[in-house]
């Protein structure tokens, strides 16, 4: 992996539960995050995927400081931001920024699109000099496919996509190292959707830009991503190369997500075996001892009751080494043939050319 740019180390965020009026008290708390551990490395994309609800937008928060953490640190190049504030944090912030999920809602209607990509340069004035920031702002915009004649638009005058790329030219205003995008595509249509993508992936290579890519959609993850974590009740499960997570993957849980990705061939998916889990999610404020998905494990015993399993390297598999040899937290992890990368099905067919990745086109 290259060097790391951002080190996350046991990021907890647990929100209190309180009952009383006059006198309060605090009789829980809701674990949205749990524990959390990754690396970032410079010029990477790391995918985290899960459920709804697992935490993956909380972590997303915590990374841009919209969120404290309850504990853990946040290493952005050796300096844990989790414990600067003012000058200094604001200093930080400059270098990670966040794209939003929902364009409909993190523009403000009463702005202009020149003032809503040029309002970046209002909080740091040493980026842009006043004078210069009216034509940074029309380079935004043709940077991100769109005309810089919409200067003086405003964004209920845009279609979703397009709102999108105005919230990825906001992103891209200060010239961060960092962006964390929380599900940026999820509210679009398919079509806009790849339109997205690949224009993310454009601008990764013309910024030298490192990406926490947020979704639950497993196949834009892959599509995207260097390396994916995949995440359940507030903790990461697994983590891994994208070819390590989908075609080797050895946690039940990411198992499980990956049989349900639908499958193009009809005869591979007549051959594919579907895992059903048993059981709703537990509650984050009562989260089960022991390995928190053994209520809805197959292969759950008495171990998974009484131990928490690390996250690392499975023992089974430190030796032989290969694609299996990757981070995953269950004491009795397994390979699994998923998909249509599984031994003994008919081959996939071939795939037609990606398009051209130049971020053109409408939405």
């Amino acid at each position: 992996m290259a060097e790391p740019i951002l080190e996350v180390s046991g990021l907890v965020k647990h929100y209190p539960l309180m009952r009383g009026i006059l006198f309060k008290k605090q009789i829980g708390a809701v674990k949205a995050v749990d524990g959390v551990d990754f690396t970032l490395g410079k010029g990477e994309t790391l995918g985290i995927v899960g459920e709804s609800g697992c935490g993956k937008s909380t972590v997303a928060r915590m990374l841009c400081n919209l969120e404290r953490p309850t504990a853990g640190s946040i290493r952005f190049k050796g300096e844990d931001i989790t414990r600067l504030s003012g000058r200094a944090l604001k200093a930080v912030r400059r270098n990670i920024q966040m794209v939003f999920q929902d364009p409909y809602t993190s523009l403000n209607p009463r702005m202009t699109v020149g003032d809503i990509i040029g309002e970046p340069y209002e909080i740091h004035p040493e980026v842009a000099p006043k004078g210069d920031r009216r034509r940074r702002v029309r380079e935004l915009l043709d940077v991100v496919g769109l005309n810089p004649e919409y200067i003086n638009r405003y964004p209920h005058q845009f279609s979703g996509g397009q709102r999108q790329r105005i919230g990825i030219a906001r992103g891209l205003a200060l010239r961060p190292e960092v962006i964390v995008a929380d599900e940026p595509v999820s509210a679009l249509d398919v079509s806009v959707q790849a339109q997205v993508i690949n224009l993310l992936d454009r601008l990764q290579s013309e910024f030298d830009l490192s990406y926490v890519f947020i979704a639950h959609d497993l196949s834009i993850v892959r599509h995207i991503s260097d390396r994916v974590g995949v995440m359940y009740l507030g903790r990461i499960v697994e983590i891994g190369s994208d070819a390590e997570i989908y075609e080797h993957p050895t946690h039940p849980y990411t198992q499980a997500l990956l049989s349900a990705v639908p499958v193009p061939d009809p005869e591979a998916r007549e051959h594919r075996e579907r895992i059903i889990l048993t059981g709703d999610v537990p509650s984050p404020t009562a989260i089960p001892s022991g390995c928190r998905f053994r209520t809805r494990c197959w292969k759950a015993q008495e171990r998974c009751v009484q131990e928490v399993p690390a996250l690392a390297v499975p023992a089974e598999f430190r030796q032989a080494g290969g694609p299996a040899a990757h981070d995953s937290a269950c004491h009795f992890a397994e390979t699994l043939p998923i998909g249509r990368s599984a031994p003994g099905l008919p081959p996939a067919p071939e795939e037609s050319p990606k398009p051209a990745r130049n971020g053109n086109g409408p939405g």
